[in-house]
């Protein structure tokens, strides 16, 4: 490892409450750097993605409704595969506890939430859409979390790239909406379970 960088799984106290809850959903400890770059990444890509859906003509043809779900959707993952990058979340959601896994599948699970808003209210009640994703979801939380620890980044690429192949193939949706599956399943299969060391500066010597 380079000299001037230091692996640390330590986590910060937390405080309690709301405060402390939200702090460890988002992984405690998160650096000033860190923020900034998630906030940044954040605006930038939500910028063009709002930008995409108005061009393509989409959002004029959905409901009020329909258009605030596909935001909070948006916002969610594009937010969401930042902050579960972070070495803060890394730290926390794969923190050597026994409840730890638990807290991981638990996520993943939350999300078919995200699949039942998107495949039957704003693709109108596509089941097949729906349940193909559920399957691709949970199947592959379980390859990458089951998998021996050396290589559950290979295997949640390879579920990566099955997903969005799947999507594009055979559960495809209107260009304006094909952004929702990469992101979706990046933000879960590879940046939320992949275990990563939380990498910081160390001090230099002399």
């Amino acid at each position: 490892m380079r000299a001037d960088l230091r692996i640390s799984w330590e986590i910060p106290e937390t405080p309690t409450g709301f405060a402390g809850r939200l702090e460890r959903f988002m992984g405690p400890g998160k650096s000033r750097s860190e923020s900034v770059v998630e906030s940044v990444g954040l605006t930038g890509c939500a910028v063009l993605l709002a930008a995409g859906l108005w061009g393509s003509g989409a959002v004029r043809e959905w409901s009020a409704g329909q258009v605030t779900v596909v935001a909070l959707m948006g916002l969610d993952l594009v937010g969401g595969v930042l902050t579960n990058a972070t070495n803060a979340a890394k730290r926390w959601y794969h923190r050597a506890d026994p409840g730890a896994r638990r807290a991981r599948l638990l996520f993943v699970s939350a999300h078919l939430l995200h699949l039942g808003a998107m495949g039957l209210y704003v693709l109108g009640g596509d089941l097949g859409w729906t349940a193909g994703n559920a399957v691709l979801l949970l199947g592959g939380a379980m390859a990458v979390e089951y998998a021996p620890l050396h290589l559950r980044r290979p295997v949640a690429m390879a579920a990566l790239m099955a997903a969005v192949l799947v999507n594009l193939f055979w559960l495809p949706v209107a260009v304006a909406l094909a952004w929702f599956a990469p992101l979706f399943f990046l933000k879960l299969l590879v940046c939320h379970l992949v275990p990563e060391a939380p990498l910081e500066r160390g001090r230099r010597a002399g």
